[in-house]
């Protein structure tokens, strides 16, 4: 993990300024989403998500000790129409039979107030490349169901799928893909 001593970065904030308890968060899987968006011929937008998901929060006294990683299967990938879902799942684009997670490991987060960065490590099949992402602090609230404190992040980015050997489909698709990753974690256990 590079520190950045510039007189600008709040690179050590303290996440004791949210109201988040230190531990391990749980995930929420109910109420987090993966989202999608990629160009269709340069003129329109495919949208999209993927359903399988898993994602750890461990939060930490200070910014650098904050940890959040992700799992998705991306034969989960749901873009509304079965037939384009069963042809991005070939070996002609994501190739699920060899490539069947996307992971997300974070290196450091960094801001203050509802507003922060997230770099990390993507891997897609045996291909790792640096991304980061803007991250919204949705803030906490208590659930009148379980009782417990959950938290709201949204993150969003992009990648380009060229950079992880997902070329396939040159001038019919473009190559950034725009990420939104909604989450919601719970409140580690008291006790």
């Amino acid at each position: 993990m590079t520190q950045d001593n510039s007189p600008n970065t709040t690179a050590a904030a303290s996440v004791t300024t949210l109201p988040l308890s230190p531990g391990d968060w749980g995930f929420d899987p109910l109420h987090s989403a993966v989202n999608f968006t990629i160009r269709h011929l340069g003129i329109a937008k495919v949208r999209g998500r993927f359903r399988e998901l898993t994602a750890t929060l461990y939060v930490g006294e200070a910014a650098d000790d904050v940890r959040v990683s992700a799992e998705i299967a991306l034969a989960s990938i749901d873009t509304g129409n079965p037939d384009r879902d069963a042809h991005t799942r070939s070996a002609d684009l994501l190739d699920v039979e060899k490539r069947p997670m996307m992971t997300f490991r974070s290196t450091r987060v960094s801001g203050a107030g509802d507003d922060w960065s997230m770099a990390g490590e993507l891997t897609i099949g045996d291909v790792t490349r640096p991304v980061t992402l803007a991250v919204e602090f949705g803030g906490v609230g208590d659930s009148p169901v379980d009782g417990r404190k959950h938290a709201g992040f949204e993150a969003t980015g992009e990648i380009r799928r060229s950079d992880f050997g997902l070329d396939f489909g040159g001038g019919m698709l473009g190559d950034v893909v725009k990420i939104q990753l909604d989450m919601e974690f719970l409140e580690p256990d008291a006790g």
